[in-house]
């Protein structure tokens, strides 16, 4: 049995219809109680066990699936040579395996006018070096692709800074084009610190979190996995007034309100500017009390 729900993309107006494949609560398979493995079909998004990266994204084939982190905003970066190389993954009657959500699936339109699914708001490739099931050599590839993952606690995006006073910026936070790397959530969503926050001390949010819709702090009480080119253990969590917030190198992390949860927004670098920076592999550790 199929459960079917449309799920639309709000800025595309596009939509995916997308089944809910049915599952036991078997790992790997579905098995009647003479236990015979079941007919029932391989769902064509499935979570499967890799030896080196754990919980991965694949297709029904369990070939490998990847995100790209130039795809910063709701759309495919990969065109061209590129898309020989890294092949677009769609499949118009698509099921959902156990252990995923239906919810965090969708479909983009590309360039070229043919369909991709989006994972969280990435977009979903296979990598044409991949030989067979299992293969994971497309990770970490220009340090911008990375295996599909249900439990990234965070992401890296790769754009241009745009202020929310719409002067584009660089790694310097001065006027400039300049592609820069950077933290987000699992969802794409622009990860900010605070310069004037000491190592795991949020200076900035007042006790009763009446300045929080302005510089909300990611709350995160524990981390799972990042990608790969990442040291997960730069990463950890604090306590400020009674909630988790997620930390890097020491520094605690925020949104930023006039973002609105928009992937591949990253606004608050106007403020200050260079008071509220993004985070990337290159941040300096935050200094001592």
């Amino acid at each position: 049995m199929k459960i079917n729900f449309l799920k639309s993309t709000a800025i595309l107006g596009l939509a995916l219809v997308i089944g809910l494949s049915s599952c036991s609560k078997d790992n790997n398979n579905s098995y009647n109680n003479n236990n015979q493995q079941s007919s029932a079909p391989k769902a064509s998004i499935q979570l499967v066990n890799n030896t080196k990266f754990g919980s991965i994204l694949t297709d029904k084939e369990g070939r490998t699936l990847y995100s790209f982190a130039v795809d910063a905003a709701d759309k495919s970066n990969c065109n061209g040579n590129c898309a020989v190389t890294w092949p677009a993954f769609f499949d118009a009657n698509a099921t959902i395996g156990q252990g995923l959500k239906t919810s965090d699936f969708g479909v983009i339109t590309r360039a070229d006018n043919t369909k991709q699914i989006t994972y969280k708001g990435w977009p979903l490739y296979y990598y044409s070096g991949d030989n067979k099931a299992g293969d994971t050599n497309g990770d970490g590839i220009g340090k911008t692709w990375f295996v599909s993952k249900p439990d990234y606690t965070v992401m890296l995006a790769n754009e241009q800074l745009v202020g929310a006073d719409g002067v584009s910026y660089n790694s310097q936070y001065k006027p400039g084009t300049e592609v820069v790397q950077y933290i987000t959530d699992d969802y794409g969503r622009t990860l900010y610190s605070f310069i004037k926050d000491k190592a795991n001390t949020n200076t900035y949010t007042k006790s009763d979190f009446s300045n929080d819709s302005v510089w909300p702090i990611n709350q995160v009480s524990k981390v799972m996995n990042v990608p790969s080119i990442l040291d997960k253990s730069k990463f950890g969590s604090i306590m400020v007034f009674g909630k988790p917030q997620l930390t890097f190198n020491g520094w605690p992390l925020y949104f930023f309100g006039a973002d609105n949860g928009v992937k591949g927004s990253n606004k608050g670098v106007s403020v200050g500017p260079g008071a509220w920076p993004v985070e990337n592999t290159t941040t300096p550790a935050a200094p001592a009390n």
